[in-house]
């Protein structure tokens, strides 16, 4: 009988797909890549047309030595990793090292780890697509170029093991220009006004917002609050139009990597990185009760919103029997307009919509059944009707001014009945309890004014990070996670409360970055050399060429950048501070977490301290220094040296001056001085700093 050997990526994927296969059939795991760049030089041979060097990863001789051995004993092999770049190129590398004739091997892939997906790829087995491989080999090389070249100007310039890298350098500046927009934004205020309308017979009031006159008036002080509200103290009200109309709202498009992140963020406050971990889990394969070990979702990393005719027939004969003929769509749910998508996989969906988060809830962990839910939930919506609603929009005549209700009523739940938003909700809230008629008099009760002021831009979350990189062509489907977790875990990035926030460190990296090597930070040239990777994969573009055209324009910026650089480079600064241990005046050094004190007499003397940057403002609770401090996860901000005896704080930078108006410090604000106050609301320009004389 024949011997087969299948060779798949994880461990975890080996019972599976055993179980679907005869005995004839040996199945192994690579654990991933086999070869890879050597760790210790950049590995790609500058002189020879950059030709990669690559080398047995270490630590995989043992498995690889394995492998061969059932390589040897095997007729067919079949190299079953993940379905895209990443894994034909792991296929590619399998087959460089296991050292096999190459007519023995076969690629094999399916987007769900299913009995009928595996057996189905055996009988459709392929070559390698070295379209694919070359595409991971461009990408690979490229960001081992940029953080081989770069990471060493890092560490000449601000110290000690920091690191640049062609997607996470981008993601550092995006946060960083919006931290740059959050510190320089100025709230201006405005006002809105609701009524509350008597109908003659109805206890309960009618609520309404006010609009203005035939245009929308924008109230941007209390004066103009007051003035209206005194012409609105005796004005006739009266229902002046009602209009009734309908409106769908469509089904969502099942899920891709990306917004499979963000809702999971969203709803179930998992990190991309959780996200993933869980995702793999359940796409690989787990243990159901009565079932033996099955994957139940679709291959995960994906930018594609299409199903398979298969999935989307066997969806809606179950809403049809579920939920009625009604629910059912009637056509297919069409993918996102005037985004480049790359359609080789199915969208994020179950591989049996018949396994119902609730029948197999048993056999999974807590987060798996929370996010296997709503997977679920989602690919079935998508497959599922419109929901109908009933609008209503009411204007109100007050005198001169006019008041607007817009109310909406559920006719049809479509695919709300399985799946709904927050904001779907929220938007149920507001019922009409009576017919309004045109012409209808009303009473005015009650005038209620409001004092609001405009909000800064939030701070990234993951979740929006990762729909920005998605927006702005950056990365792919499972590039989001890793970069996410390599800014956060080098500290570059803090994140508190969902929040993204840039440390001191991450200021200073991107700072030299944007310097140096703004070619690399620069947005659009990310973009498009994700443009030219996609490319490399369609056949159109040769790899080499993106290389060669890549490589000598970052060799000048870092040859530039290491004469430039030097000339500015910081030395380390002597303080006041004296070393308690050997009476040295201590010296500012930049650590793996920002600036700290240490005694110059390393390695003799090992004293070390926070360093706290007094910023020359007085108190202004107390009257001492104020100064920057950072939290434990390195966000900055500004405390008294005082503390814990004194409790200021803010993560704005204090000024000296006090508001003119109030009496409470200021806030600088870009070129901008701002009350703390918010309801104060006073600005002015910051005035320019005077140098000192006989400087």
């Amino acid at each position: 009988m024949a011997k087969y050997l299948v060779i798949v990526e994880s461990p975890a994927k080996v019972k599976t797909i055993k179980k679907f296969l005869g005995s004839n059939y040996e199945v192994a795991a690579s654990n991933g890549h086999v070869r890879d760049l050597p760790k210790s030089q950049m590995g790609i041979d500058l002189e020879n047309d950059f030709e990669p060097k690559y080398i047995t990863i270490r630590g995989k001789g043992e498995l690889l030595a394995k492998l061969r051995k059932s390589a040897k004993k095997a007729d067919k092999i079949y190299l079953a990793t993940d379905p895209d770049r990443e894994g034909e190129a792991i296929s590619w590398h399998l087959t460089k090292a296991l050292k096999e004739d190459e007519k023995k091997m076969h690629r094999i892939s399916f987007n769900e780890i299913t009995k009928t997906a595996v057996k189905a790829s055996i009988k459709q087995a392929r070559g390698l697509d070295m379209k694919l491989v070359d595409a991971q080999q461009t990408r690979r090389i490229l960001d081992r170029m940029v953080g081989y070249s770069i990471s060493p100007v890092l560490w000449a310039k601000v110290k000690r093991g920091l690191s640049a890298g062609r997607v996470q350098s981008v993601a550092l500046r995006i946060i960083c220009d919006r931290e740059e927009e959050i510190n320089a934004f100025i709230p201006e205020e405005y006002w809105t006004l609701e009524g509350n309308f008597g109908i003659q017979g109805e206890r309960k009031p009618l609520q309404a917002k006010f609009y203005g006159k035939e245009k929308k008036i924008s109230v941007a002080n209390k004066e103009q609050m007051d003035a209206i509200i005194q012409e609105l103290s005796d004005a006739k009200c009266q229902v002046s139009d009602v209009k009734k109309g309908k409106r769908t709202k469509n089904a969502p498009l099942p899920f891709t990597t990306s917004t499979l992140q963000q809702e999971a963020a969203k709803t179930l406050n998992f990190s991309t990185q959780k996200t993933m971990r869980l995702a793999q889990q359940l796409y690989e394969g787990v243990d159901i009760k009565g079932a033996g070990t099955v994957g139940i979702i679709t291959y995960l990393r994906t930018d594609s919103t299409r199903i398979s005719a298969e999935a989307d027939a066997a969806a809606k004969a179950y809403i049809h029997d579920k939920y009625g003929e009604e629910y059912v769509a009637k056509t297919g749910v069409g993918r996102e307009k005037g985004k480049k998508i790359q359609d080789a996989h199915e969208a994020i969906r179950p591989t049996d919509i018949a396994r119902t988060p609730l029948s197999i809830k048993e056999s999974l962990s807590r987060d798996q059944y929370r996010l296997y839910q709503l997977i679920w939930k989602r690919f079935t919506a998508s497959r599922m009707q419109a929901a109908l609603y009933e609008t209503t929009s009411v204007k109100i005549a007050a005198g001169e001014y006019m008041f607007t209700v817009a109310a909406s009523r559920v006719l049809f739940e479509g695919f709300q009945s399985v799946y709904s938003q927050e904001e779907d909700q929220k938007k149920e809230e507001n019922l009409l309890s009576v017919n309004l008629e045109e012409g209808m008099p009303l009473t005015l009760k009650k005038l209620t004014p409001e004092q609001h002021f405009t909000q800064p831009p939030a701070h990234y979350t993951e979740a929006s990070l990762v729909k920005t990189l998605e927006e702005l062509g950056i990365g792919r489907p499972s590039t989001y996670a890793p970069t996410i977790t390599t800014i956060i875990g080098r500290r570059y990035v803090a994140k508190e409360n969902k929040n993204l926030y840039i440390t001191e460190l991450g200021e200073a990296v991107n700072h030299i970055m944007m310097q140096a090597f703004p070619s690399i930070v620069d947005v659009n040239f990310t973009a498009m050399m994700e443009g030219l990777l996609d490319c490399v994969e369609a056949g159109t573009v040769e790899w080499k060429t993106v290389i060669r055209n890549f490589y000598p324009d970052l060799e000048r910026d870092v040859q530039a950048a290491v004469r430039e650089l030097e000339e500015v480079k910081i030395e380390d600064e002597v303080t006041d501070t004296i070393c308690e241990e050997c009476g040295r005046n201590m010296v500012i050094k930049y650590g793996p977490h920002g600036r700290f004190l240490a005694c110059p007499g390393f390695p003799e003397c090992r004293n070390t301290k926070p360093y706290l940057e007094k910023i020359g403002v007085p108190c202004p609770k107390c009257g001492k220094d104020v100064v920057l401090k950072k939290t434990k996860k390195g966000r900055k901000y500004y405390g008294c040296e005082d503390n814990p005896d004194c409790d200021f704080m803010s993560w704005q930078k204090p000024s000296k001056e006090k508001c003119p108006n109030c009496g409470n410090y200021l806030l600088e604000k870009g070129n901008k001085l701002v009350c703390s106050q918010e309801t104060c609301g006073y600005v002015t320009v910051k005035p320019k700093e005077t140098e000192e004389p006989g400087v």
